[in-house]
C-alpha cells in the first residue's frame, strides 16, 4: 500500500510521520521549495487533542524534541479592554500529564520538527494540478512540473484553498466571514515587558475594544536564552542532537493582533505589507492604550501580515473512494479558541490508525477510509460551528453593529468580569474550557 499526501502542513506531516512509523509507504508532495518557505503566522496553540495526536504519530524522541521546543505553558487567560484595564483573569490549571497538555509553539519551529527525518518522504516544489484514476484501482496525482505520482490513497492536506477538494468535492464551499485580521510580532525585551500588565506576560489575553475592534495578545517565552542556549540540561541534550533544526529558533516575543469587519480597514489592506500595514493598524487603534500601540510600533514590519478569515460550509457525507481529506482542506474554521490546527492533528491520528489497520489486513482500505470519514465529518463541522460561535469571529456578531454593539460589548465584558470573580462560575468556565480543548 502506498499513500500520497498533498500538502506538507501540520496535519499532512503528522499523518506522514504516523504512517512511516507504522511501516506504511507514504510520500508528501509540498508545493513550496523548502521547509522554510510558506511560513504564515507565529504561534500555534497545541491543545491536549493535538498533543495526543503528535505523541501517537511522531517517533518518541522527536515528540520529546517537540516538547523541548515549546514555549512556556500559558498560565493565564485574561480579558483586557483597549485601555489595558483587566476585565478578568483566569489562572489556568497546570498540566498533570506530559502528553495531555496545553502547549504554545512557534509555527516555524513546529514546521522544522515535523520535517525532521522526512527527507525520504517529502518532495518539494510539487504544485498539485489534478488527479486521475488509472487501471488497477489506483489514483495518479499530477503536478505542475510535468511529473506525476501513483498510489492507493490520495489524501488532501493542502489547506483551505485545496485543489484536491476543488476537483473531488466541487460543491464544498469556503465562505468569507466578513472579518479581517492583522497580526504582528514584537521582540519580548525589557522595554516591551514593561508595556503590558504582569498577568498578560503569563499567557493569552483577549482584548475587547470599542468601535468593533478586537485584539489578542500572546506572550511567548521559550526554554532557551537570548543566545539560543537551552536553560535546562535535558533540553540541551535533545536540541544538540536534533538534526532537523536548519534555521535559527524564534526568540521570546509578543504576538499582538487586531481584527474587525472588513469595512473598518482600508479596502486594499490585504495587499499591504511592512510599514504600511503597521501604519494601518495604528490608525485603526487610535483610542487604544499607548502601551499596546507602542508594541505595534516596535513590531517587526517584515513579519506583519493581513488575513481575511474564512470558514467552511458543511457538506453532506460523500461516497467513500480512494481520495479523502483532512484539516483545512475539508473543515476550514475561524481562529476561535485555536482549534483548527488541533482538529487537523486529530484527523491525522485517526486516519493513520485506519490506514494502518488496512495495511495490516484488518479491513479493506475503502472501509478504513469510510470509517475515518464517518467520524471526522461530524466532529470537524461541529468544530467549524463552534469556532463561529466565539466572540467576534463573524461580521454578523452584534459586537460590530452600530448601537447594539455597545450593549454587546458591555455584556461580554460583564460576563467575563462576573465569571472570574465568582468561584463557582470561574471553576465551571475553566472546566468547560478544559473539556472543549481536550475533547477527543
Amino acid at each position: 500500500m502506498h499513500v500520497l499526501i498533498i500538502g506538507g502542513g501540520t496535519g499532512g506531516m503528522c499523518l506522514a510521520h504516523g504512517l512511516k512509523k507504522a511501516g506504511v509507504s507514504v510520500a508528501v508532495y509540498e508545493r513550496y521549495g523548502s521547509r522554510s518557505d510558506g511560513l504564515y503566522g507565529y504561534r500555534v496553540g497545541i491543545d491536549p487533542t493535538g498533543s495526543r495526536a503528535l505523541h501517537d504519530c511522531l517517533p518518541p524522541r522527536l515528540f520529546d524534541t517537540f516538547v523541548a521546543t515549546c514555549a512556556r505553558d500559558p498560565r493565564r487567560f485574561n480579558v483586557l479592554t483597549q485601555s489595558m484595564r483587566t476585565t478578568a483573569t483566569f489562572r489556568l490549571p497546570e498540566a498533570e500529564d506530559a502528553v495531555d497538555a496545553e502547549r504554545s509553539v512557534s509555527r516555524s519551529t513546529l514546521r522544522q520538527v515535523l520535517f525532521t527525518g522526512m527527507d525520504d518522504v517529502v518532495h518539494y516544489g510539487k504544485e498539485f494540478i489534478g488527479y486521475d484514476r488509472i487501471p488497477g484501482g489506483r489514483v495518479r496525482a499530477d503536478f505542475g512540473d510535468g511529473t506525476s505520482a501513483t498510489g492507493d490513497l490520495l489524501v488532501a492536506a493542502d489547506g483551505s484553498r485545496s485543489k484536491v477538494r476543488e476537483q473531488f468535492l466541487p460543491h464544498a464551499r469556503v465562505k468569507d466571514t466578513g472579518i479581517t485580521a492583522l497580526a504582528t510580532k514584537t521582540a519580548l525585551t525589557p522595554e516591551t515587558r514593561a508595556l503590558v500588565p504582569p498577568e498578560a506576560l503569563e499567557g493569552i489575553s483577549l482584548i475587547f475594544g470599542t468601535k468593533g475592534m478586537m485584539g489578542m495578545l500572546h506572550s511567548m517565552e521559550f526554554k532557551w536564552d537570548a543566545d539560543g542556549n537551552p536553560k535546562d540540561p535535558a533540553d540541551r541534550a535533545l536540541l544538540d542532537d536534533w538534526s532537523g533544526l536548519q534555521f535559527d529558533n524564534t526568540r521570546d516575543y509578543l504576538n499582538l493582533s487586531v481584527w474587525s469587519r472588513h469595512e473598518n480597514f482600508p479596502a486594499d489592506v490585504t495587499r499591504q505589507r511592512g510599514r504600511e500595514l503597521i501604519d494601518t493598524i495604528l490608525a485603526s487603534t487610535r483610542n487604544w492604550h499607548p502601551g499596546l500601540r507602542r508594541i505595534f510600533e516596535l513590531s517587526d514590519p517584515q513579519t506583519a501580515f493581513p488575513l481575511k478569515i474564512a470558514t467552511s460550509e458543511p457538506v453532506e457525507p460523500w461516497k467513500t473512494t480512494d481520495i479523502t481529506l483532512l484539516g483545512d482542506a475539508i473543515h476550514t474554521m475561524t481562529p476561535g479558541q485555536g482549534v483548527g490546527a488541533n482538529t487537523a492533528l486529530r484527523d491525522a491520528a485517526l486516519l493513520c490508525r485506519q490506514v494502518t489497520a488496512a495495511a495490516n489486513g484488518h479491513k479493506p482500505l475503502l472501509q478504513a477510509v469510510g470509517d475515518y470519514e464517518a467520524e471526522m465529518i461530524p466532529y470537524g463541522f461541529r468544530r467549524v460551528a463552534d469556532s463561529l460561535g466565539q466572540n467576534g469571529t463573524t461580521a454578523a456578531d452584534p459586537l460590530y453593529r452600530p448601537g447594539i454593539g455597545r450593549l454587546a460589548l458591555f455584556g461580554a465584558r460583564s460576563y467575563f468580569s462576573v465569571t472570574s470573580r465568582v468561584p463557582v462560575l470561574r471553576n465551571r468556565f475553566l472546566d468547560q474550557l478544559s473539556a472543549y480543548r481536550g475533547d477527543a
